[in-house]
């Protein structure tokens, strides 16, 4: 039965939102590659959990953003699970330090957009290629590809341009990735967080919290890490097969137009 379990990898997978995703796939019956920049030993307590829903878990510490990393992690997936069903796209990083685009220098740039967009995309071209030999073997086994993005695709926020340019990016890495894969059945979507409580949020917590007191939310709460991965648990269980490309918003009305 073991080995009939489906297998997602899924970067940034060891806290924050990409924990919440972990832990929904979990319990959905997936076995699990989590990717990461921290080392093994500070990322233990996450596994443990991950692996007390049922799934056998691998941590592999790579940076999305190198090449030879990229390629290390999916042979790490091939060495130990033999397959991959699902890719998650959710590894990301904030500038370090929140910039008027007039003054943001162009290293957090370059940085921000090799973690949040060239990363990806070419995790996403690797995954494919091992992807489309998995549907030709099997025509009928579900795979998936999911993009983690943000609000902030549509949302500008002149003091992190970067990252607003990163996930815009992602969003049309999407739609790229949509098209090219829909011959090979494997489903491309973009899940779309607005403000979820997570460490990347933690330094904005107050005004957020002021904010969303005020209306800015319509649900009036932050929202979850566990919102985000029931969204992605959904698509990875083919709930969304003839919709590749799709958005799923998790904004809690956020960015709903209003009067």
């Amino acid at each position: 039965m073991g080995d009939l379990k489906r297998v997602a990898l899924v970067t940034g997978g060891s806290r924050g939102i990409g924990l919440g995703i972990a832990r929904c796939l979990a319990r959905d019956g997936f076995d699990l590659a989590i990717n990461g920049m921290r080392e093994a030993s500070s990322v233990e307590a996450s596994l443990v959990e991950l692996r007390a829903l049922g799934a056998d878990v691998v941590y592999i510490q790579a940076d999305v953003a190198e090449a030879t990393d990229r390629t290390r992690l999916l042979a790490a997936v091939r060495e130990r699970f033999g397959r991959l069903d699902l890719l998650v796209n959710n590894a990301g990083v904030a500038p370090h330090v929140r910039a008027d685009i007039l003054a943001a220098p162009e290293e957090s740039f370059d940085r921000v957009l090799r973690i949040n967009l060239k990363g990806p995309y070419f995790l996403t071209q690797a995954a494919a290629r091992w992807m489309i030999e998995e549907r030709q073997a099997d025509p009928e086994r579900p795979l998936a590809i999911v993009n983690i993005t943000s609000v902030s695709v549509t949302l500008a926020s002149t003091s992190r341009g970067e990252y607003c340019v990163s996930k815009a990016g992602l969003a049309m890495s999407t739609r790229l990735w949509a098209v090219r894969l829909a011959e090979f059945a494997i489903p491309v979507y973009e899940v779309r967080p607005g403000i979820v409580a997570t460490d990347m949020t933690t330094p904005v917590k107050d005004a957020y919290e002021r904010r969303i007191a005020e209306g800015l939310v319509p649900q009036m709460r932050w929202g979850l890490p566990e919102d985000v991965g029931r969204a992605v648990a959904m698509l990875a269980a083919g709930n969304l097969s003839y919709s590749t490309g799709a958005v799923i918003v998790v904004d809690g009305g956020l960015t709903l137009p209003r009067l």
